[in-house]
């Protein structure tokens, strides 16, 4: 069985909050044109991502949640959060919700959170700790998990 990778997750929720919206709109909360800020949202959490992904190639270290990291990266965005990716990730997720204009959609980036901190996170931390030991736990007791 393959897993399911961050990536897909973050297009699923899309789908899902796009759905939601067209079948349930219980409170409008962002009026056009004000909705349309999300696509700055969108963009901003995109960039970061690619930023992050340009990093790893140029390192040659593995961008992959279930394969084995090969060097520990703190420099860039991770000086800041420990979770660059997702947090780019969540946010074009909440640009699409705020895109949509409408409460429910929401749910999409909850069930991003859910997953990516309790899943991803969790067997990510685990594998870099067995990879990088006391200089991961340095560097985790440095910078958060999210921002």
């Amino acid at each position: 069985m393959k897993k399911l990778i961050p990536p897909f997750l973050f297009l699923i929720c899309i789908i899902l909050m796009v759905l939601i919206r067209n079948m349930i709109v219980i409170l409008k909360l962002i009026p056009q044109p004000y909705n349309y800020l999300g696509i700055i949202l969108i963009l901003l959490g995109l960039i970061m991502t690619i930023k992050v992904k340009k990093q790893f190639n140029k390192i040659n270290t593995e961008i992959h949640t279930f394969k084995k990291p090969r060097k520990l990266v703190t420099n860039g965005l991770f000086k800041y959060s420990r979770n660059p990716i997702y947090l780019g990730f969540l946010i074009s997720l909440l640009g699409v919700w705020v895109l949509l204009g409408t409460l429910i959609p929401i749910l999409g980036c909850l069930l991003f959170i859910l997953i990516t901190n309790y899943w991803y996170i969790s067997y990510e931390e685990n594998e870099m700790e067995k990879q990088f030991g006391a200089e991961y736990r340095k560097y985790k007791s440095r910078v958060n998990r999210w921002i």
